[in-house]
């Protein structure tokens, strides 16, 4: 089974899980139709996802086809053991989508599209799911030209997709975790007490803790947010409270309406 069928196969799964977990343990009643919000996060992410492919699929297999025999990329101008090539490839892809992840809410351009995912009303595993395909036509080319730049080997950069992607819908999720658990997790990754502050109405709180497997980042570099009081959280744009109004079709267009903070 090819990597990329693996990928596939874990993210839905995935999904899937802690959705259902979601359903048993929630952090806290949803306030707007969590089946309609399904409804609209869901099929977007399908939507994404294929148009993705057939545009980054290809350039990116061969990419990284020519990373494995050594043809280009920082990493293969070394002779480093292949383990060590692994755990650069992971690091590095965290460190850059940490960047891009604030670049998105510090540069307008950006932030137009990146606002889709922010104007979820509640937040669960399926918000995971809710992104502009313009933000991800973006990062697909960060992506290529980081795979190029570093020669990641490929199986780093599945393997970094498979956490990203698990970790994403993990710290994005509504599960009620025990606050010790939290606590821990958050001394190197990402728990949902954190990025649950990110998606904050207050800008203040929400540009901050942009990090997706490590919280190192958000530490080093002084974008860490700790201490807010979770049930107080407001979820969303302030200037987006209307449900009926960010819908699958809506979601299309908002990055064409007017600017927003």
């Amino acid at each position: 089974m090819s990597g990329e069928k693996i990928k596939l196969i874990l993210y839905w799964s995935g999904l899937a899980f802690f959705l259902l977990l979601e359903l048993r343990e929630s952090y806290r009643p949803a306030t707007v139709s969590k089946l309609q919000r399904w409804l609209t996060n869901l099929p977007l992410s399908i939507a994404n996802g294929l148009f993705y492919h057939m545009v980054y699929a290809a350039p990116l297999g061969l990419l990284l086809l020519q990373n494995e025999a050594g043809r280009h990329g920082l990493l293969n101008s070394y002779d480093l053991p292949y383990w060590l090539k692994m755990l650069f490839t992971i690091l590095i892809l965290d460190f850059v989508i940490y960047i891009w992840h604030l670049l998105n809410h510090e540069v307008p351009l950006f932030w137009r599209f990146h606002r889709v995912h922010h104007s979820d009303l509640n937040m669960d595993a399926s918000t995971a799911n809710r992104f502009h395909l313009g933000e991800l036509l973006f990062s697909g080319l960060l992506r290529l030209a980081v795979v190029y730049t570093f020669g990641l080997p490929a199986a780093g950069y599945i393997l970094f997709e498979i956490l990203a992607n698990l970790s994403i819908q993990f710290h994005h999720s509504s599960i009620r975790m025990p606050a010790d658990f939290e606590k821990r997790w958050m001394l190197l990754f990402v728990p949902p007490s954190m990025h649950r502050v990110h998606h904050s109405v207050k800008i203040r709180e929400r540009d901050s803790n942009y990090g997706v497997l490590f919280s190192l980042w958000d530490r080093l570099l002084g974008t860490l947010t700790q201490g807010v009081d979770q049930d107080g959280i407001v979820i969303g744009l302030g200037s987006h409270r209307d449900f009926d109004k960010v819908g699958f079709l809506q979601l299309w267009l908002l990055p064409f309406t007017r600017r927003s903070r």
